[in-house]
């Protein structure tokens, strides 16, 4: 089982999402509605600005919570490396580079075979057959096309990692990790922890990697150590004898728009270039391309009889479909990159066992007394529905930091409040009642109700069945529940994914910075 968490933009609010995992870290995640592009339906906003070109403002969110040290997933203490030590890895990194010219033959032969040699050295050869990837070949637009992969699985709730290429300022940029440069201490960490062991069994026969390699291999380290649940990888150049293809078994493959690149290296034809792509393939894994000149159709999906590939052409998204909405990258070429992306990631979800799951959206809330109720929260539920946010259930518990000393993240978090004070909460219960149920439901919430009675967990189906179900006869609301404590909850919850592993929970926590602050506590345990 598995909490994941993110401050959104909205104050004193954090995201988390469940899921049934047996793994624990922090990732962001939205609500997803369903979107509609072409006869095809994906898990996603229904706001396209959203779905498929993130604002920097998710990267500004989610650098707080970096700074809170909640991004950084760490099976231990960093290693002890100086504060010099970035600048000092630049230096290393600028040593791999080899000076090669344009058409020149690599002065190291068999490069698929050096780069398995070196996996095997880090011992991430099993580490990257887990890994669930979308690998991205082309000629125009493969860098676009890996971030609309990225914004729509992250909008369905996925921790994504992302390898591109190249960097504009900081090699960082290459690594994306849920939307954001990988941070500098987690770069590091990685990148010496390769760096060390290469060198160790380096020799003249087996060297150091060119600069290109020991980024595709970084890319792998960073990935499997960031527990990523989807690796975007995009191709460095051609695809037969790129270094990404040392992905053995891919979820999915992308062909991105074709042209003449890389003449000198990859042939002067389109047909010989298609063949350099199509070299990604790898056999009965599903294929997707965008429509191509005949010369490379051809090659491609001749390439793809061989492997037994299953290929589909996506065209472009009709934007007449999408009743106003825009891309968040701008150009006509992108609505053939964003079409790519969305069967890329649909695939993506039904070969990983995602698509048919069912996602509950949760509301966790609570808020000082000295605040209106009645006017945060029907502003909260307008807000949300505005942007197709629709909360199935909502919880009301205590903050616990309202009620025990100054602590620190390492203290001890008290399992059992049950005997504070829970009115407050039940009168937030009543008013969201009031506000989803309307008139029918005034007479039943004014009826008195024993508080001990109230005191009860709800049962694990309360957050699965019609709410029509639920009456404070069984000591929950139609569409809410008071839960005593925050320890409690979360186990509640955690208790509940397990019972129901096909069913995605996201979580929405607001109201209090109490409340988020000790969820933020809670889910680092």
């Amino acid at each position: 089982m598995r909490m994941i968490a993110n401050f959104s933009m909205y104050p004193n609010t954090v995201m988390i999402g469940v899921s049934h995992s047996n793994r624990s870290h922090f990732k962001s995640t939205q609500f997803p509605a369903y979107t509609t592009f072409d006869n095809v339906i994906l898990p996603a906003y229904t706001n396209i600005n959203n779905v498929i070109g993130r604002r920097f403002v998710h990267k500004t969110s989610s650098e707080v919570l970096l700074e809170r040290g909640s991004n950084v997933v760490s099976n231990g203490q960093l290693p002890n490396f100086p504060s010099s030590s970035y600048e000092a890895a630049m230096e290393k990194l600028s040593s791999l580079i080899t000076r090669q010219r344009r058409g020149e033959k690599p002065p190291l032969p068999n490069k698929l075979g050096r780069m398995s040699m070196y996996l095997k050295i880090l011992g991430l050869e099993e580490d990257m057959n887990r890994l669930k990837i979308i690998h991205v070949a082309g000629t125009k637009g493969k860098g676009s096309t890996c971030i609309f992969c990225e914004a729509i699985l992250r909008e369905c709730g996925f921790r994504t990692g992302v390898f591109t290429s190249p960097h504009l300022i900081d090699v960082r940029e290459r690594f994306r990790i849920d939307g954001i440069d990988i941070s500098e201490d987690k770069f590091l960490e990685c990148f010496w922890d390769c760096w060390n062991q290469l060198e160790e069994k380096a020799t003249e026969q087996l060297p150091m990697p060119p600069l290109f390699q020991f980024l595709t291999i970084l890319s792998f380290k960073i990935f499997t150590s960031e527990q990523v649940d989807a690796a975007i990888i995009e191709v460095g150049l051609g695809g037969t004898e790129d270094s990404t293809n040392a992905i053995k078994e891919p979820t999915v493959c992308g062909i991105t728009s074709l042209g003449m690149d890389h003449t000198e290296i990859l042939g002067d034809t389109l047909g010989q270039i298609a063949s350099h792509k199509a070299g990604i393939f790898k056999p009965k894994v599903p294929a997707f391309t965008v429509p191509q000149p005949p010369e490379a159709m051809d090659v491609i999906i001749e390439r793809a009889k061989e492997l037994m590939v299953p290929l589909e052409v996506t065209e472009p998204l009709d934007c007449k479909q999408m009743k106003g909405l825009t891309l968040g990258l701008s150009g006509d070429h992108q609505f053939y990159n964003a079409a790519l992306a969305v069967s890329l990631s649909r695939c993506w979800l039904q070969r990983t066992g995602n698509w048919e799951k069912v996602c509950q959206n949760i509301l966790l809330f609570n808020c000082l007394d000295v605040r209106n109720p009645n006017i945060l929260l029907p502003r909260l539920v307008n807000g949300c529905s505005s942007s197709g946010i629709h909360f199935s259930r909502a919880l009301f518990v205590p903050s616990m930091s309202k009620y025990t000393k100054v602590t620190s993240g390492a203290s001890v978090i008290p399992s059992d409040l049950s005997g504070i004070e829970l009115s407050w909460q039940f009168n937030l219960q009543r008013i969201w009642e009031k506000i989803v149920h309307g008139k029918e439901m005034t007479t039943l919430l004014e009826k008195d109700f024993k508080a001990e009675s109230k005191l009860m967990l709800p049962p694990n189906e309360f957050l699965y069945d019609n709410p029509s179900k639920g009456c404070p006869s069984h000591n929950y609301f139609p569409s809410s529940a008071v839960i005593p404590s925050l320890p409690l909850t979360i186990k509640w919850l955690r208790d509940c994914v397990r019972e129901h592993p096909s069913t995605r929970l996201q979580v929405l926590v607001t109201g209090s910075l109490h409340l988020v602050g000790d969820v933020l506590k809670l889910l680092k345990r």
